[in-house]
């Protein structure tokens, strides 16, 4: 017997001179991210007190360093004390952004949400990615009302309009960083109860051992170089230097900050990634 000529024809294949299509593109990665960073922002939309807690902290500290005890600030150059904790501020939204990423992982690898999405047809990173998107978006509302506070209690950028975006830019790279670093520590810890505990303590203390609020000329000596090796001293100096309110000594450390946010980002989503993996590979 001869074999049906159908058989031969069931599959004609590529067309000739086309490239076959290859089972994950960059473009269905990112309409699947995009997909799953909705879903996010629709659960954020049902229960906005999750955006405003990452506001809370940086309003806090404005209101109460930038407006109640501004008299008692010394600022290097003689400046404004609000113009120089107002950068502070904005990067505190991007630290708060671990907590946000890092809880909502935790909770959905717990409820068994992760696996689930692990069996769909969809692109590995597309997961990830949506989770990261939604938080930075997030992050940007946030940014709004610290920036609107800011101007109420006396902040006031002495630059063009390219300087001020690129600095709110940094602040939102920033913040998309540690977005990253936050699914990280979610994809690790896998306990909403303790990422409530741990992250916390990044969106107070980091802070305070970096030239966010208070300048390192004023700390003890011992903690000096902390504060001036901690990276969030370069992000917090570069959106100050985009935004004119650094002082005349500074640098213009914009390129080291952005840079060194680039290196985070690039670590955390490969690491974000082989976590996420991992399962399923066993």
């Amino acid at each position: 017997m001869t074999a049906h000529p159908r058989t031969a024809a069931a599959d004609p294949g590529p067309a000739v001179g086309q490239p076959p299509v290859p089972a994950t593109s960059a473009r269905r990665t990112v309409v699947e991210a995009l997909v799953f960073a909705g879903r996010r922002l629709r659960h954020l939309r049902r229960n906005p007190a999750r955006v405003l807690g990452v506001a809370l902290n940086p309003v806090l500290f404005l209101v109460v360093f930038g407006h109640l005890l501004t008299a008692a600030m010394v600022v290097p150059g003689a400046g404004s004390y609000a113009e120089y904790l107002f950068a502070g501020a904005a990067v505190q939204v991007g630290l708060a952004c671990v907590g946000s990423a890092a809880g909502a992982v935790a909770t959905d690898l717990r409820g068994g949400l992760v696996d689930r999405f692990r069996s769909l047809p969809v692109a590995r990173p597309a997961v990830l990615l949506g989770q990261v998107l939604a938080d930075t978006a997030a992050a940007c509302g946030a940014l709004a009302v610290v920036a609107a506070v800011g101007l109420l209690v006396g902040w006031r950028a002495r630059t063009g309009p390219v300087e001020v975006l690129a600095g709110f830019g940094v602040a939102l790279l920033f913040a998309f960083a540690m977005a990253w670093v936050g699914v990280l520590i979610g994809l690790a810890v896998g306990d909403p109860e303790s990422v409530g505990v741990l992250t916390p303590v990044l969106v107070v203390v980091l802070p305070l051992l970096s030239n966010a609020f208070l300048a390192p000329q004023g700390l003890p000596a011992w903690l000096r170089p902390v504060a001036e090796w901690n990276p969030l001293t370069a992000v917090v100096s570069a959106c100050r230097v985009l935004w004119g309110n650094a002082p005349p000594t500074a640098g213009t450390p914009v390129v080291t900050a952005v840079g060194a946010l680039a290196v985070v980002v690039a670590c955390a989503a490969a690491l974000c990634l082989r976590r996420y993996q991992a399962p399923a590979t066993r």
